[in-house]
């Protein structure tokens, strides 16, 4: 696990096959043991982002910056509550960024935090956090965001948030009691949502070329420079994409329908004509009705689990 003795090692020889192997090796290793946690670090990380694409950049982000940090550690940590700590940290680096919106300082609330609730505000909270639209939770400050994600959708005690987030139990039980009310107040306000726009004419003509298995057609809707990122797989780009296209003959698990997430537009996939839900889902970057990206979901499938994707062309059990 240790990548800095490895790469000290492999230099010293100057064998840089071996420096690889070592890397990809260690790498595998962390990657089987968090495996597991990765799941849950979505869910907090798509709530406190706003959207379920981001929410897995932000864990991609923090598993690596956990795999970083790794080899530098004496002792193996308390692997949940460190990876939470990383991953929250990098979500407000994701908000700074993109220039969100702050709160006050969590520690000046702490003198007002509110007795615990009892049992069944509680309960409701929790039912209440777990219907809301992941991007509903892009509405409450950041802190009250993450506290309400950490107690009412991962079930975390508040001891165990105080660590995470680093401030006192009163201090979390403040923000927690101002996170409920104002999630309370967004699902009761929420306006409803009218039917999806029709799928952009590329978009949906990619996703019947695909369906259609017509490789030459939809090879032809890409740019020369076309980026592939198959998440937590591999990247491409220009022709070595082609391979990509070939996988996806070689398997029939997959029907595209065009469709809607997080208000941007995504490709449905169906993994098989009884399903109700997609089992994930890919992005395409267009322009002038050409592809410059795609970002193939297809091995991370949790990432749909919550996701709210509306169809805007037929269902596949329909074709």
């Amino acid at each position: 696990m240790d990548a800095k003795r490895y790469i000290d090692e492999a230099m010293a020889t100057g064998n840089n096959d071996e420096l690889v192997s070592q890397l990809q090796g260690s790498r595998a290793r962390f990657l089987e043991l968090v495996e597991g946690l990765r799941p849950d670090l979505h869910r907090y990380c798509a709530r406190m982002t706003g959207s379920i694409a981001d929410g897995e950049d932000v864990v991609q982000d923090a598993l690596a910056r956990a795999y970083y940090e790794l080899s530098g550690l004496k002792d193996l940590p308390a692997m949940r509550s460190w990876l939470f700590q990383i991953a929250h940290n990098r979500a407000l680096d994701f908000l700074r960024r993109y220039e969100r919106r702050m709160a006050e300082p969590l520690e000046l609330v702490e003198e007002s935090a509110p007795d615990a609730s009892p049992d069944a505000e509680s309960a409701l909270a929790q039912r209440e956090a777990v219907r809301a639209a992941v991007s509903r939770f892009l509405d409450l400050p950041p802190v009250q965001r993450s506290c309400v994600i950490l107690k009412d959708v991962l079930g975390h005690s508040l001891d165990e948030i105080a660590e995470m987030l680093s401030f006192s139990v009163p201090a979390i039980k403040a923000a927690l009691h101002r996170g409920r009310a104002l999630l309370r107040e967004l699902n009761r306000t929420a306006p409803a949502s009218g039917p999806a726009p029709p799928p952009t004419p590329a978009l949906a003509r990619y996703a019947a070329l695909f369906n259609a298995r017509d490789w030459d057609a939809v090879r032809a809707m890409l740019t020369d420079d076309v980026k592939l990122e198959v998440v937590a797989r591999e990247r491409r780009s220009g022709k070595r994409v082609v391979e990509y296209f070939t996988n996806y003959d070689a398997v029939s698990d997959w029907h595209l329908v065009p469709a809607r997430l997080d208000g941007r537009e995504v490709i449905a996939v169906f993994r098989a004509a009884g399903d109700t839900r997609p089992g994930y889902f890919i992005e395409l970057g267009l322009a002038a009705e050409r592809i410059v990206s795609i970002r193939d979901f297809r091995y991370v499938p949790y990432i749909a689990r919550e996701a709210t994707i509306e169809l805007t062309a037929a269902h596949p059990l329909g074709r």
